[in-house]
C-alpha cells in the first residue's frame, strides 16, 4: 500500500491528473509558429465569411425564405464549430499552451461533436428543401412554413443533445490512464476514449451506432432526395430547366461532400488505421474540423447569385450612401 501511495504521488508530480495534454503537428513542433499562419488565415476566412453571409440574410428581405433560413442555420453551425476549436488550436501553435482542464476538454468535446451533428442534420433538412422546391414547387410555401422550419430547428437541436450527451457522460464516468496525452490540438471522442483504463465496449458500440446514424443514414437520405429530384427533372423538364435545377442544388451537393468525406475518412482511420503515422490522423482531423466552416461560405458566395448580390450590396452600396 505504501509503495502504491509513493508511486501515485510520483505520478502526480510528473503528470497533473486534472489536465489533458494537447498535441500540435507531430514532427513539426519547431515550425508551429509558421504553421499558425495558414491556420490563422483559415479561421479568419471562416469567421468573416460566415458572419458576412449571416448579415446578408438578415438585412436582405428577399432572402427571408426557407432555403436561406436553412443556410443561416448552416452558417451559425460553422461559426460555432470554428469558435469551438480556435481557443485550443491557436494558443498551442502560438504559445505552446498544451494543457487543458478536464472540464474544458469535455465542454469542447460536447460542442465539437454537437456542431458536427447539427451540420449533418441541417444538410439533411436542406436536401428536403431542395426536393420540395423542385418536385413540389406549387406546394413549397404551404409545406415549408415558418412554423415547420422552426419545428425542424428544434428537432435538430434535440437530436444533437440526444446524440452527444450520452457518450459524454459514459466517457466522463470512466477512469483515465496516468498518460493524458491526446494526439490532436482539440478534444475528440475517438482520441479521448483510447486513454481510458477500463472496459469501453459500451462507449465503442454507442459511438459506432452514432457514426452509422450521422455518417451513413443522413447521407443515404440525402442521396435518396437527390435520386427523387433527378427522376423528377429528367421526366418532365426541358434541358434548360434541368440545368437550372441541378445548378440550384450544386452548392448543397458540394457542402455535403465537404462535410462527409473528411468525417468518414476520420472515422475510418481511427477504427481501421490505428497504426498509421500520427501525422496522417492529425491532417485528416484538421481537414474534418476546418473544411466545412472555411469552404461553405466560399461555395455559397460563388455559386448562389442572391448571396453574391447581397454581399455586394452590403459591402459596397452602403459605403456609397
Amino acid at each position: 500500500v505504501l509503495h502504491s501511495t509513493v508511486m501515485f504521488k510520483e505520478n502526480n508530480t510528473t503528470q497533473d491528473p486534472f489536465y489533458f495534454i494537447l498535441t500540435g503537428i507531430p514532427g513539426f513542433e519547431a515550425f508551429h509558429i509558421w504553421i499558425s499562419i495558414p491556420f490563422c488565415c483559415f479561421y479568419t476566412i471562416s469567421i468573416m465569411g460566415n458572419t458576412i453571409i449571416l448579415a446578408v440574410i438578415r438585412t436582405e428581405p428577399s432572402l427571408h425564405q426557407p432555403m436561406y433560413l436553412f443556410l443561416s442555420m448552416l452558417t451559425l453551425t460553422d461559426l460555432g464549430l470554428t469558435l469551438t476549436t480556435l481557443p485550443t488550436v491557436m494558443p498551442l501553435l502560438w504559445f505552446n499552451i498544451q494543457k487543458v482542464t478536464f472540464e474544458a476538454c469535455f465542454a469542447q468535446f460536447f460542442f465539437l461533436h454537437g456542431f458536427s451533428s447539427i451540420e449533418s442534420s441541417v444538410l439533411l433538412a436542406m436536401s428536403f428543401d431542395c426536393y420540395v422546391a423542385i418536385c413540389r414547387p406549387l406546394h413549397y410555401a404551404s409545406i415549408l412554413t415558418s412554423k415547420v422550419i422552426g419545428s425542424i430547428g428544434v428537432a435538430i437541436i434535440c437530436r444533437c443533445i440526444l446524440a452527444v450527451l450520452p457518450p459524454l457522460f459514459l466517457l466522463k464516468r470512466l477512469p483515465f490512464c496516468h498518460s493524458h496525452l491526446l494526439s490532436h490540438s482539440y478534444c475528440l471522442h475517438q482520441d479521448m476514449i483510447r486513454l481510458v483504463s477500463a472496459d469501453i465496449r459500451v462507449n465503442s458500440w454507442y459511438g459506432f451506432a452514432l457514426g452509422l446514424i450521422i455518417a451513413v443514414l443522413d447521407p443515404l437520405l440525402i442521396v435518396l432526395s437527390y435520386a427523387l429530384i433527378l427522376r423528377s427533372i429528367l421526366g418532365t423538364a426541358t434541358w434548360a430547366e434541368r440545368l437550372r435545377a441541378l445548378n440550384n442544388c450544386l452548392s448543397h451537393f458540394l457542402a455535403v461532400l465537404v462535410l462527409y468525406v473528411p468525417m468518414v475518412s476520420l472515422s475510418m482511420t481511427h477504427r481501421f488505421a490505428k497504426h498509421a503515422a500520427p501525422l496522417v490522423h492529425v491532417v485528416i482531423a484538421n481537414i474534418y474540423v476546418l473544411a466545412p466552416p472555411v469552404m461553405n461560405p466560399i461555395i455559397y458566395s460563388v455559386k448562389t447569385k442572391q448571396i453574391r448580390q447581397g454581399i455586394f450590396h452590403l459591402l459596397f452600396q452602403r459605403k456609397l450612401h
